[in-house]
């Protein structure tokens, strides 16, 4: 059970770096960006590693404390739940 939620992190923490990314290189380009609340929704589902990276490698959305809120949430959930995981309590 606990391989199957580490596969789903980084699975979600892959597709949110790369939207970050995305939005990134959208927001360059003055087109079509990402919505905010679906960078949100990716890392509380998991892709909190991944967006954490996309902060750091693409020096996006850093000036947005919202970002960083929701990020330091879903990595403190996600975290619980690894911990519950390792326990068996689950």
């Amino acid at each position: 059970m606990e391989l199957y939620y580490l596969l789903w992190l980084a699975t979600t923490s892959l597709v949110t770096f790369a939207l970050y990314g995305f939005d990134k290189q959208q927001a360059k380009s003055n087109a079509q960006r990402v919505p905010e609340r679906t960078l949100h929704l990716c890392a509380l589902l998991g892709g909190f590693w991944g967006g954490w990276l996309g902060r750091l490698v693409f020096r996006h959305k850093t000036q947005k404390t919202i970002f960083a809120v929701i990020l330091m949430a879903a990595t403190l959930i996600h975290v619980g739940v690894l911990m519950l995981l390792r326990r068996h309590i689950f």
